[in-house]
């Protein structure tokens, strides 16, 4: 089945996460993407290993499945010529080079939209396109930090910590992606393309928005999670088990005779203290002293199962090991279970959207560098005797 993208060809100059997880999304829904890679040693992902013991790389294999991977020195005149040549039949161009970096090597978006005016010409940056920290590098910690979400992490007067993964790169990718799609739309009305940046510290600002604007509307900054959320003094914390953690998110007065009596607590409802949500939020301090020990009183497992009875909405705080044996997430889709050539059966990420007429169709395995280059080369009118000679100068 035809995919909502089908037809839709994409480069992919991108590298690591940012840009990648953009196009990996575009490639699962129809859209050949053409990974463009440096000729001797391709994404600086494909460098990241799992583990001392396994060289495989995770961010490689998780971003970029379903590309074809073109090899390709675009610094020297002979590898432009080859880029231009592939950007006449592109409908997306993308990137996650510093600012100015493409226009310097000749890809900038006057040379490309000149030479393809329906182009769709995507950056992804760190801090932005404009502005005097506009060509500064910068990684997904740089965007946490800067963006203020460190700063949120834990409990009051321990050391920041960053998110365990790499947010900012996620949500830079996502509003790329979200971009490109509005770009492709737009085109069916106008013809022509246009130029779409997205960075990592603007994906930072949206993805707090909410949080952002206690302090620019009035002035507040909420401050630390403390085991749950600053901005939302109820009950919606993490909670120590018996055997290790669950959280509870919220419970609302119709839902607080419930909650006392899977916890064995049925007193707790008439409770003056604890009357309502206000009441809760007042008296958190003296709501917990209960709640902490009691919950390290038995085992995760059996919290989940109470709570789930009472209708609550609760989960246990899951490990990756517990994610990748999560059934739900197979069911859904998110993760799947794929055949591949050297590894066999093998756990993977599927993708997150269902679409019920044009379904994303993730593909199985990340290309090996360069795998495709003879083939997308040949399609875009190169013949046999030119690719050897590109091969034997070191282009490709």
């Amino acid at each position: 089945m035809a995919g909502c993208l089908t037809g839709i060809r994409v480069l992919d100059f991108s590298i690591v996460v940012q840009g990648p997880q953009c196009a990996v999304m575009l490639a699962d829904l129809g859209a050949d993407v053409i990974k463009v890679e440096q000729r001797r040693s391709g994404d600086i992902a494909r460098g990241i290993p799992i583990s001392t013991s396994d060289r495989r790389s995770g961010y490689f294999y998780a971003l970029n499945r379903g590309k074809r991977s073109v090899t390709l020195d675009i610094t020297r005149p002979q590898g432009l010529a080859i880029a231009h040549k592939l950007l006449e039949k592109a409908d997306v161009m993308m990137s996650s080079f510093r600012p100015g970096v493409l226009d310097r090597l000749g890809l900038g978006y006057e040379a490309c939209v000149a030479i393809n005016p329906r182009l769709i010409y995507a950056t992804a940056s760190a801090l932005g396109p404009k502005g005097p920290d506009a060509e500064r590098p910068g990684v997904d910690l740089v965007a946490q930090a800067m963006g203020g979400l460190i700063s949120t992490i834990g409990q009051d007067n321990e050391f920041p910590s960053p998110v365990g993964a790499v947010i900012g790169d996620s949500a830079g990718g996502q509003n790329l992606c979200i971009g490109i799609l509005a770009a492709l739309f737009a085109r069916t009305h106008t013809g022509r393309g246009q130029r779409v940046d997205a960075s990592l510290i603007g994906g930072q600002i949206w993805a707090q928005a909410g949080e952002l604007s206690y302090q620019l509307l009035g002035g507040v900054t909420p401050g630390r999670a403390n085991r749950g959320h600053a901005a939302l003094p109820i009950l919606y914390r993490v909670f120590r088990t018996a055997d290790g953690y669950m959280v509870i998110a919220g419970v609302n007065d119709n839902e607080w005779p419930a909650f006392v009596r899977a916890i064995e607590r049925p007193e707790l409802e008439h409770d003056p203290r604890f009357a309502n949500l206000q009441l809760r939020a007042v008296n958190m301090a003296a709501l917990l002293a209960v709640l902490d020990p009691l919950f390290a009183t038995r085992r995760t497992a059996e919290w989940c199962k109470r709570m789930k009875a009472a209708d609550q909405r609760f989960g246990p705080v899951n490990s990756y090991a517990d994610v990748a044996n999560y059934d739900q997430l197979y069911a859904n889709g998110y993760l799947r279970i794929v055949n591949h050539p050297e590894w066999g059966p093998t756990k993977s990420i599927g993708n997150p959207i269902s679409l019920s007429e044009t379904p994303a169709a993730p593909g199985d395995w990340a290309p090996e560098l360069g795998q495709h280059t003879e083939e997308v080369l040949v399609d875009a009118g190169y013949t046999w005797d030119q690719i050897e000679q590109l091969r034997t100068q070191e282009i490709i």
